[in-house]
């Protein structure tokens, strides 16, 4: 009997951390974060998660192309650049 309430204790331990965790995720998300702190639908908080995160990899790919462009544009030794390249992890 006690493996069983082990067992029932296990799951509720992990739906409160999911839930938790899925309530840290909607105050991320600033389109979420907005709604007068409405709880959402656990899927559209999900849903709005990978939404922003492809943004953000978008966004990163962008500014990242800038760069190489803004460092090809300007003269500075093969050094400096490996330096600046190295510091920002491109």
């Amino acid at each position: 009997m006690s493996g069983h309430r082990s067992s029932r204790d296990s799951l509720c331990t992990d739906e409160n951390e999911i839930n938790d965790l899925v309530s840290r995720l909607q105050v991320l998300l600033p389109q979420l974060n907005q709604r007068n702190g409405l709880r959402q639908p656990v899927s559209k908080i999900l849903q709005e998660t990978c939404c922003h995160i492809k943004n953000l990899q978008k966004e990163v790919e962008e500014l990242s192309e800038k760069l190489t462009k803004l460092m090809d544009s300007i003269d500075i030794s093969d050094i400096d650049r490996r330096a600046i390249e190295d510091f920002l992890q491109l």
